[in-house]
């Protein structure tokens, strides 16, 4: 049976002080971290947390760019109190709507879905990535509609399980802590 576990990166500042993210590094770099072990295949996004994460974790990790965080485009690091607030509600409500002029919600939902359907025998996968990837992921697992994409809540140093393969990928669990 094949197994993916889909760790969230640490804590940055941006998580902290609700910014949308840029590329910034940990907020506290742990020495280790106790993850998921006997992994075949090890995965990351392109990200400074995720590699950091990683690193922590002792994985050596390759890039994949289908496991990219959301892209904020003009959102980049600015906080929620910064960004106009009209613009903001259409984005969250409307899957389609990028007026940041980044990735729309829909489009991290494709993304990953694709990449799931191109997880054949993988065997046991390890990737470390962002909230955003991992709440495509469990959507597209269980089908639900691109609405409840932000009623799932990913904390950071998490892992969410899933089990099966393409066309059948379910939820084992989500939410258990790496430290």
């Amino acid at each position: 049976m094949n197994r993916i576990f889909l760790v969230c990166h640490g804590a940055t500042d941006a998580v902290r002080q609700a910014r949308f993210p840029a590329d910034e590094p940990l907020s506290r770099r742990p020495s280790a971290l106790a993850g998921p072990a006997r992994m075949d295949v090890l995965g990351r996004g392109p990200e400074l947390r995720c590699a950091q994460t990683a690193d922590a974790l002792g994985w050596d990790a390759t890039v994949d760019e289908a496991l990219a965080d959301l892209d904020h485009g003009s959102w980049r690091g600015r906080s929620l109190a910064e960004v106009e607030q009209t613009e903001l509600l259409a984005w969250m409500t409307d899957p389609d709507a990028a007026p940041h002029g980044g990735e729309p919600v829909s489009g991290v939902l494709k993304r990953v879905a694709d990449w799931l359907d191109r997880q054949g025998d993988v065997g046991r996968l390890g990737v470390v990535t962002s909230p955003a990837v991992i709440r495509a992921a469990i959507l597209a697992a269980l089908g639900a509609p691109a609405s409840a994409f932000w009623r799932v809540d990913i904390s950071p140093s998490t892992v969410t399980q899933l089990t099966g393969g393409p066309g059948r990928w379910t939820v084992r669990e989500t939410g258990l802590p790496l430290e």
